[in-house]
This record gives C-alpha cells, structure tokens and sequence, in this order.
C-alpha cells in the first residue's frame, strides 16, 4: 500500500488540488482501501489540531498583525535608520534589521515580510533600488522570522517531535536566526556597493534618541515574550496572548493609532491566516496516521541508513531534499510528510532533535524566497509590482549565503546548541 499513497498524493499534487485537500484525499484512499478503519478519519482530524500548544498560533498571528497596524514596523524602520545612516546599501541593511526584530513578534514569514514590505518597499525604490533586488532581499529578511523565536514553524515541530520543547527550540533558533541575518546584510552591502545603490542619497539621519524613544514600545516587544517565558512567568501559549494584549495596549494607549475598525480587522485576518494553517495541519495528520499505520516511512529509513552511509552524506542528502521540497511546499506541510522519515534516520545517528529541528528549519526559511514558490516571495513581489521570475539574478546570492550559514549550524551544532545548554532547555 506504500506505493498507493505516495503514487495518489503525487497525481493529486500535479493535477493542482490544494496541498492540504491532497494529503487529506491520499490518507483518506489508503485507510479505505487498506481497511485502516474508516471511523479513525473523524478522530485524526479532531485529534490533529486539538493541542493546547497550537493554540499559540492565532493569537501570535494577531499580535504580529495588530503591532503592524500600530505603526511599530515604521517607528522600529526610523530607529534602525538612525543607526545605520545614509550609504550605499543603508536601506537594505535597515531592512533586514527590522524584519529580524519583527521576528520575534508575529512568528510567521509571510507576515513579517508584509509589514516590512509595506513600510520599506516605498523609501528602498525612490532610493533607486531595482523593484526585483527590493522584494528578493526583504523576502529573504522574512524568513528569518520562523528562527528568530517566537516561530510558529518551531511551535508544530515541537508538537510533533515532544522530545524538543518549545522553550528549547526557541533558544536554538535565536543564534542560528541572528547568523542568518548577518549573512544577508553582508550580501546586501555587497550587491549595494557592487551596482552602486543608494549613492548620491542625502536624506536627513532620524534623530537617535527621538528615534529610539518612538521605537521602544516594539522593540520592549520580544523582550517582553522571550524574557517572560524564561523566567517561568508564563509558557510559549501563554505569551502569545500577552504579546496579543501588549500590542492593543500599545496601539490603543501609547501610539493611538489604532481604531477599533483596525482592531476588528486584523481579528478576522488573523482568522483567516489561522484557518489556513490549521486545516493543513487537520487534514495532514489523516496522511501521517495512514502512513504511521502502513510503517511506509519506517521503510524507507530502514533501507537507507541499511547502507551504511556515513552520517555527513546523509546530513547533505537531507539537506538537498529539504531545500528542492522547499521550493514547492509550505513548512508546516514539509513536517508533516517528511518527518516520520526524517526522525528515524536521526534517531540512528544519535542526532540531538532539537538542533535536528533547527537544521529543517533553516532549510524551510530558504525555501520561503526560493523560487518558484516562495511564499515569502509571492508576497514581496506582489508589493513590489514585479515576476518572482526577474529576481532570480539577486535571489540566487542570497539562497547561496544562507545556505552556507545552515551547513555551518550543520556541521557544528553547538551554535545552535550551547544557549539551549546555558539556559538548562537541553
């Protein structure tokens, strides 16, 4: 029956059916055929999405969306600007820098790169930045968020892999997500200075201190969440919801720049984004039961480390599956199919799984501006007016730098391992 999931789930993927429907639909037709128990299809997808820790998701989203309708995203860009300057590749560098603080609010990629989009697309193109370089580099700033704690990817990978805390994983991610950072300001000052970007640009420095008093209130955000969830005030779930609250406060009280109308409207869009997530996640646990049951990935773990393959050829093949799955899946999905494959070969190897879960996903944050389904980059080039085609020529230096950031992180785990160790997490 092996064949006939995997054999359903392609065709359905290549006739176009929506990736959650599919997985549903393959699971589904195996459990009927296989004489699974068609009365578990009910069960698995209440059971599915019936944990307390997803319960984070939404109201992460609606924190992210409510602090991005306050103003934060601009009054952080001011801040950043203040300290960067005016130079060749200024904006770029400023870009980046607000979308790694904005990581460790809203917890999801394609919110992250729409607020720094919507604020920074404007000022990088009147700068003369290319509209293709613009959305490549702030989709790739994006994807720095499901690293940089807190990060919804983090969450279900935690949910599926118990052995790796929320708490740990987050602090695993937080090195790994700043590297990453770095690695792309570095590129983004490289291509500025090599095409000459923002010369001749003479707009006024944004005062420090006016700058950083504008910004504290976002940038007390994350610390607020991240210090709150170490000193044991309150759990991942939890801070989701004072992040959520923390942000009304701040747009209703401090900013005032939120109307209850933006209220009411980022409740519904984060609905919305919510319900995406979740019914990926309901319909793909109906696939992970039927493939469970089948023992279909156990299968395919057992003849592969049944080879004797050394544990470097199987970390770069693991690797090459994730970034070439990553360009046409979204990451809640990838964990869903790949890691019943992916958990027995680590767990051959000896491979700690929360630095496992940090090595997905930074592969995962590559695959959200790699082309031709990054959704990070859909989201970009929709801002910027422009083909995911045409950023192909700045795109490609940016997967290249990230990628080497994930084989170092790869190849010595104790970047992502030793503020886990130092915290007590691991």
């Amino acid at each position: 029956m092996d064949w006939i999931l995997f054999a359903i789930f392609i065709w359905l993927m290549l006739a176009g059916v929506p990736l959650a429907v599919t997985l549903g639909l393959a699971g589904t037709a195996v459990i009927m055929f296989g004489g699974l128990g068609i009365m578990s299809l009910p069960t698995n997808v209440y059971t599915g999405i019936a944990k307390y820790p997803l319960l984070a998701i939404p109201v992460f989203v609606l924190a992210g969306l409510i602090l991005e309708r306050a103003g934060v995203a601009a009054s952080i860009v001011r801040f950043a600007s203040s300290i960067v300057g005016q130079r060749r590749g200024g904006l770029a560098t400023v870009a980046v820098l607000v979308a790694m603080v904005l990581g460790g609010i809203s917890g999801s990629g394609p919110a992250d790169s729409a607020a720094v989009g919507a604020v920074m697309v404007p000022s990088m193109l009147r700068a003369g930045y290319p509209k293709p370089f613009t959305a490549a580099l702030i989709a790739a700033a994006g994807s720095t968020d499901i690293l940089i704690p807190p990060s919804i990817a983090l969450i279900i990978y935690s949910l599926l892999v118990p052995q790796a805390s929320v708490p740990a994983l987050f602090a695993a991610g937080m090195i790994p997500g700043i590297l990453s950072g770095l690695t792309l300001i570095a590129v983004a000052l490289w291509l500025s200075v090599r095409h000459n970007f923002e010369a001749g640009q003479h707009a006024a420095r944004p005062p420090f201190w006016r700058s950083l008093k504008e910004a504290f209130w976002g940038l007390a955000a994350p610390v607020i969440i991240l210090g709150g969830m170490r000193s044991g005030w309150f759990t991942p779930t939890e801070a989701a919801v004072v992040a959520a609250f923390y942000g009304l406060v701040v747009g209703l009280v401090v900013y005032r720049s939120l109307s209850w109308r933006d209220v009411i409207d980022s409740l519904a869009e984060s609905a919305e984004i919510s319900a995406v997530i979740l019914l990926v996640v309901a319909l793909a646990s109906v696939f992970a039961y039927a493939s469970n049951t089948l023992g279909t990935f156990d299968h395919f773990a057992k003849a592969l480390v049944g080879t004797d393959t050394s544990e470097v050829v199987v970390l770069l093949g693991i690797t090459a599956l994730l970034l070439i799955a990553g360009m046409f899946l979204d990451a809640i999905s990838i964990y869903f199919i790949f890691l019943p494959l992916l958990l027995p070969i680590a767990a051959h190897f000896n491979c700690n799984l929360v630095w496992f879960g940090i090595i997905i996903t930074m592969n995962l944050a590559i695959g959200q501006f790699h082309p031709p389904l990054g959704v990070n980059l859909m989201v970009t080039c929709r801002l910027s007016g422009v083909s995911m085609e045409s950023t192909i020529p700045w795109v490609i230096w940016m997967v290249i730098a990230m990628s080497g950031t994930m084989l170092l992180v790869t190849f010595v785990p104790e970047i992502a391992l030793w503020l886990p160790r130092v915290l007590g997490y691991v």
